[in-house]
């Protein structure tokens, strides 16, 4: 089924199910896991450094259901902590089943996300210090991102919900990433002085590259592991990626994505400023996550919770799965 119409699929149950204003999830003993886990993610954060420019980072992988999401949600993880300096200053949010057991990650609610936000904004130099929001999920026509975390969650987050979060959390000097169909809806609330705003497709285009099949969507190969492995320049990876993303849609016969980009004349000094003092970690290859060996004695079988154990990503593939 193409990625859009299960989009729309989902938006309709997320309707019928009152659920559209994004809530969280149903069952207590999990609610209360999750926020176990948010809080230690949030107690770790590494202070601010007087007088050095320092990014701190959000990965956000919205859907249980797809294991790409998780992949470059993880992923981006590794990449903000080992080669852009971010170690202590990065969490994920991830909603997959192994966020509940063998990679236990804070789950990707709206909830999650605005104390993420807010702990960051309390910790940061509003001036020199900025944020790298990484979000990927399905998105729809009415430019609205699905989160589920299967069978007890859907919601959705919407671009006037995440400017408020961003603005409420005092975070100022903002790079802003969507990975998700017609992401460019979210441009026009996003954009600012101090923001960069990148968005994987137009306001009115899918992009490709979800599935069973897939481990990394065009956007995310393209900009992620391989723009960013080149160059630590935000704006300059979005420039590279979107050369490459366009080769491979022509390559492949489908309508262009279009990625979009915004940057605000305020955050070029500041992302500037960064670079010049980063000591860039080397490329990281991209790779899915592995959970931890199982022990090989470890009594009754017990039933399989998630498709664990994903090897490294292949190089890409055709994949006409429209996100």
């Amino acid at each position: 089924m193409p990625r859009f119409v299960r989009c729309l699929l989902l938006l309709s149950l997320a309707c019928v199910a009152g659920a559209v204003a994004a809530r969280e999830p149903a069952d207590t003993t999990q609610r209360t896991r999750d926020r176990e886990r948010l809080q230690a993610a949030l107690s770790a954060l590494a202070p601010q450094r007087p007088g050095q420019p320092d990014l701190y980072a959000i990965g956000f992988g919205g859907d249980s259901e797809e294991n790409v999401f998780r992949n470059e949600t993880a992923y981006f993880e590794r990449l903000m902590t080992e080669r852009f300096g971010a170690g202590g200053r990065t969490i994920a949010l991830i909603n997959h089943a192994d966020s509940l057991g063998a990679l236990p990650h804070p789950l990707a609610t709206p909830d999650n996300l605005r104390a993420a936000l807010a702990a960051m904004g309390k910790t940061m130099d509003p001036d020199q210090d900025f944020l790298v929001l990484f979000m990927t999920m399905h998105g729809t026509p009415q430019h609205q991102l699905l989160l589920r975390m299967a069978p007890n969650y859907i919601g959705v987050i919407d671009p006037t919900w995440l400017r408020k979060a961003l603005d409420e959390a005092g975070i100022r000097n903002r790079v802003l990433v969507i990975s998700a169909c017609y992401s460019g809806g979210f441009v026009p609330l996003l954009k600012g002085d101090r923001a960069l705003v990148i968005t994987a497709a137009h306001r009115n285009r899918p992009s490709f590259g979800c599935g069973a099949d897939s481990d990394a969507t065009y956007f995310g190969r393209a900009y992620l592991a391989e723009a960013l492995n080149a160059t630590t320049d935000f704006a300059e990876a979005f420039e590279q990626a979107k050369q490459r993303i366009a080769e491979r849609e022509r390559e492949e016969g489908f309508r262009p994505s279009r990625p979009q980009i915004a940057i605000g004349k305020a955050i070029v000094p500041i992302l500037a400023a960064w670079r010049a003092q980063l000591v860039a970690g080397p490329p990281i290859a991209y790779a899915a996550p592995t959970p931890p060996a199982k022990p090989e004695n470890t009594g009754a079988a017990t039933k399989a919770t998630s498709a664990a154990g994903a090897p490294a990503a292949p190089p890409a593939t055709p994949n006409r799965k429209q996100r």
